[in-house]
């Protein structure tokens, strides 16, 4: 009985070992890539339960999106050290995953795509004066991007995305941007003041021109309106004198004539020749016996 019981129990062991060494499980997002005493078989298994022979072996190749870091040293164009960190995203394609695993293995990350990628990030940062790699890095991302798909693609390596993610120079560079930045805002500065006195300056001569010119057209107008005004005074003046003239005749001339005349006759009286004869003041010899008989 005992005896029966024990080959029972290794026969059970057997069956469960050989189920074991059949069977394989690829799990989702996977492809298993089948191996026969280490000969690529061609053939891939997708996600799910599998049976296989003792001999084989199933190589899981990861096909979903994955994320690795980086950091690296390059130069600039100008010889300016950059010290940059950076991510990658990538995946590798089902329909090649055999291809890859035959070429590189599993291990294509650090044989593959870290060294190209370090690679072309060097290359790329050599085309960019040091003071134009900070302003251009999504540029410097794209074309990372550019050459690493151009490099793997063919692996079967699709690369999603390249982030660049810092960018440290050394400190004296960073001094001299700085001691750069500042000058150039002072110069800026200083030309926007100088700017802003030229234009003071320009709007004050305009200000001054347009009152000279206002001025002087206020006093040509004044000067206008007083010839005018004296012109027309002049032009009232001959009008009335011009009347005055037509309504003198000769009778109001003797009449104005008479007006005028005080009642007095004059002293002397021209004659003939050059004689001058005395007249005599009758009125002023009446009065003088007039006088006398009064005393």
């Amino acid at each position: 009985m005992k005896k029966g019981l024990i080959i029972i129990v290794g026969i059970a062991v057997i069956v469960g070992i050989v189920a074991l060494t059949c069977t394989a499980t690829v799990q989702t997002g996977y492809t298993g890539i089948v191996t026969t005493f280490g000969r690529v078989e061609d053939v891939t298994l997708e996600a799910g339960f599998h049976f296989k022979s003792p001999f084989q072996e199933i190589i899981l190749m990861d096909n979903r999106e994955q994320k690795s870091t980086f950091t690296t040293e390059a130069f600039s164009s100008d010889i300016q050290q950059v010290d940059i960190t950076g991510s990658i995203n990538y995946a590798i394609n089902k329909s090649t995953a055999m291809n890859l695993f035959k070429e590189v293995g599993t291990d294509y990350f650090n044989k593959l795509v870290y060294p190209r990628m370090l690679e072309i990030t060097k290359g790329v940062f050599s085309k960019y004066t040091a003071e134009n790699l900070v302003a251009n890095r999504q540029n410097l991302s794209e074309s990372i991007r550019a050459g690493m798909h151009e490099e793997l693609n063919n692996y079967g390596i699709n690369v999603i995305s390249i982030s660049i993610e810092n960018i440290d120079f050394t400190d004296a560079f960073t001094d001299a941007v700085e001691a750069k930045q500042v000058a150039a805002q002072k110069k800026l500065q200083a030309e926007i003041e100088q700017s802003q006195m030229t234009m003071e300056t320009q709007q004050q001569a305009e200000r001054k021109r347009i009152n000279a010119e206002a001025e002087a057209n206020v006093a040509k107008i004044n000067a206008d309106a007083d010839a005018y005004a004296l012109q027309v005074r002049s032009d009232a003046e001959a009008e009335a004198n011009k009347k005055i003239a037509e309504s003198l005749t000769e009778h109001l001339i003797r009449f104005n004539e008479i007006k005028a005349w005080d009642g007095r006759l004059p002293t002397y009286m021209a004659g003939q020749g050059t004689t001058t004869l005395p007249i005599l003041n009758m009125a002023e010899q009446d009065k003088a016996p007039a006088e006398s008989s009064t005393k």
